[in-house]
């Protein structure tokens, strides 16, 4: 593993953060909130593109909701479309507390209107498509009866849960799903210790139709999870929490669950929540992070 090459491509904003990365009809695409702050009311989804490999990136599109703060926006491909995915932290009056959403373009530039999924105070993570459907994690946080739920759904994003209570251990939230060469499913999921419960990772897989799970417990705590397979191995961009907070490529053992750091992106304090984009041997990374004052966003190649 090499890192070739990190560019900060935006910082324009207070708060630029939670990032997402697709290749659309040969360009790439970033998505992620820009704000006055990290909490804040006033949160849209910027979208930026280059044609030159990442060489230079320019505005193409910012989301905006008046009912909502819009964060963590996710970029799915599926046929011509290209879809985003985000939740949004309802303003007062307008909603309970968290909801998904999702916009469609043909062009990466114009947007549909947001259309709400899931259900109320739900947040669909991050989508992955697989075989002519999309699948994602949705949580639900509450200390008492808290949950991680699995959904499924057509190109026409109509979403129906296949797990509803896919796992209560602890605070169970964000996500990073893919499938293998034999149709299974693997899930890196993050625990957070919001009420002293345990903090480590889970490790799950499931074969079709994955109603059926089996989990594992990490030996570390992650934030902001996307994996990836390469050559049969599993691989994420997480933020790792010890010692000092940072980005970093890791290696993940699927028969034992445990993670281990390959590579340390330049990063610190408020940062992670990564997208990736993976062309022969070469990983792109979109990442943010505060490691230079402010948070910006940041695009990174590796060799792996």
């Amino acid at each position: 593993m090499k890192l070739c090459s990190v560019t900060k491509i935006w910082d324009k904003s207070a708060h630029n953060a939670f990032t997402d990365l697709a290749l659309y009809r040969g360009k790439l695409y970033c998505v992620f909130r820009e704000a006055s702050a990290h909490v804040s009311p006033d949160g849209a989804l910027r979208i930026l593109c280059t044609d030159n490999d990442g060489q230079d990136w320019h505005s193409v599109a910012l989301i905006e909701a008046d009912f909502a703060d819009l964060r963590d926006g996710k970029l799915v491909i599926e046929g011509d479309s290209l879809f985003l995915f985000g939740g949004a932290a309802m303003h007062e009056g307008k909603g309970e507390g968290m909801r998904s959403y999702c916009w469609q373009s043909d062009d990466g530039i114009h947007w549909s209107a947001p259309r709400a999924l899931v259900k109320e105070r739900e947040w669909l993570w991050r989508i992955t498509p697989h075989k002519g459907y999309f699948y994602g994690i949705a949580y639900y946080c509450h200390e008492h009866d808290g949950y991680a739920a699995l959904y499924k759904s057509d190109a026409n994003t109509d979403f129906y849960p296949l797990v509803e209570k896919l796992s209560q251990a602890g605070y169970v939230n964000e996500s990073g799903l893919v499938f293998d060469e034999e149709d299974k499913a693997i899930c890196l999921l993050r625990r957070d210790p919001l009420w002293l419960t345990d903090e480590r990772a889970l490790l799950g897989e499931s074969a079709p139709p994955y109603t059926q799970w089996h989990w594992q417990t990490a030996n570390c705590r992650v934030g902001g999870p996307v994996t990836f397979l390469y050559q049969g191995q599993l691989y994420g961009v997480v933020r790792l929490y010890d010692g000092r907070v940072r980005t970093a490529l890791v290696a993940i053992d699927r028969q034992s669950a445990q993670i281990a750091e390959l590579l340390t992106l330049p990063s610190g304090g408020d940062t992670s929540y990564a997208g990736v984009v993976l062309s022969d041997n070469i990983l792109m990374v979109s990442y943010y992070s505060s490691h230079e004052g402010d948070c910006a966003i940041y695009f990174a190649k590796i060799a792996l």
